[in-house]
């Protein structure tokens, strides 16, 4: 499926663009070449049009929430601070058996629908958005060329839409996952928050989510993008280089980011146990009064709960979600170009 543009020779202004917005030269003179028949990703325009970009980020984001969504379900629950024992787990799948065996085989999914609901808009105004800030930036920090300063800037700016959109996809989708949850569906869940708690309710951990995803996606784009210069230089269509960078920067960012998921957990969950334990009445809201409640229950080991299950499931995740994305962006600007390009 290899795409044939008519003038695509060395004068052509296609020749030696990119579609991740730089404009370095592909290599078309000798030694440059590529074999034939393989495929010109780095000959289509140098950017996407945002309604590409907004359906890629949609189907991976989808796709990524889709299929980590047990394990997700899991890292809620080890990040309990004084959980139920019986929902005491000591591995990721240990705890996918136990929750199976005890609780019924689809107990894991439950939540899901509001998940899939919230990734696909929310992952389609955070690519576009990161796109077009990212090749802005670039070219003003850079002179068109990559700065992972342009890409962290990028990446923060996308976040504040992506998380606006998710975080009471959050609230719900996490309040379904804790062990013995009353909740059984996704809108029984919403009703229930709405009338007990009021609307704030599905933004209290905003400000948190953001001082957690903002620096968990600095480093995850820059990441990437520097992973993506080393293993794939000229940015072609390389779904290998895509799984292998997506997958490590999510492991890296999901690491260093762990205890500001923990106070997240413990502000959308409002884990009744917990708050009793700590003599908080109410409802526990900013984001240093969770820190000093997760300290005050379990110490400095209170802050890397379900570690683990975070790195297990960011990391399959970005590469989940940064390969099918860059192949959908790749598939639809190619498609929009054959339909265009007389023969």
């Amino acid at each position: 499926m290899a795409l044939r543009r008519g003038g695509g020779g060395a004068g052509s202004p296609a020749a030696g663009l990119r579609m991740d917005g730089d404009a370095r030269e592909g290599g078309g003179g000798p030694g440059g070449g590529k074999e034939a028949g393989a495929e010109d990703y780095e000959n289509l325009p140098t950017s996407a049009s945002v309604s590409t970009h907004m359906t890629a980020g949609a189907m991976a984001g989808i796709l990524e929430h889709s299929v980590m969504y047990p394990v997700d379900c899991v890292k809620t629950r080890m990040q309990s601070l004084h959980p139920d024992p019986k929902a005491r787990y000591t591995s990721v799948y240990g705890a996918l058996k136990q929750i199976i065996r005890t609780e019924g085989f689809w107990r894991p999914l439950r939540g899901i629908n509001v998940m899939v609901m919230g990734a696909g808009p929310a992952h389609a105004m955070y690519f576009a958005c990161y796109e077009n800030m990212k090749r802005t930036l670039n070219e003003v920090l850079h002179h068109r060329g990559n700065s992972h300063l342009s890409n962290g800037i990028a990446g923060s700016l996308a976040t504040l839409l992506h998380d606006a959109v998710m975080n009471p996809a959050e609230v719900v989708k996490q309040r379904m996952q804790m062990y013995n949850s009353p909740h059984h569906s996704a809108l029984r869940c919403v009703r229930d928050v709405w009338r007990t708690e009021g609307v704030g309710a599905f933004y209290r951990s905003y400000t948190t989510q953001l001082t957690m995803n903002i620096p968990f996606q600095s480093i995850h784009f820059i990441t990437y993008e520097f992973l993506q210069e080393q293993i794939n230089p000229r940015r072609g269509y390389n779904p290998q280089s895509h799984i292998l960078a997506g997958g490590l920067a999510g492991a890296i960012a999901a690491a260093a980011t762990t205890p500001l998921d923990v106070c997240k957990t413990l502000l959308n969950t409002q884990e009744n146990v917990a708050l009793s334990l700590a003599n908080v009445s109410g409802h526990l809201s900013g984001m240093a009064n969770a820190f000093r409640t997760v300290y005050q229950l379990n110490g400095i080991s209170g802050y890397f709960k379900g570690m683990q299950a975070r790195v297990i499931y960011q990391m399959p995740s970005t590469a989940i979600s940064w390969s099918v994305y860059e192949f959908f962006k790749y598939f639809l600007t190619k498609h929009q170009i054959e339909n265009r390009t007389p023969y």
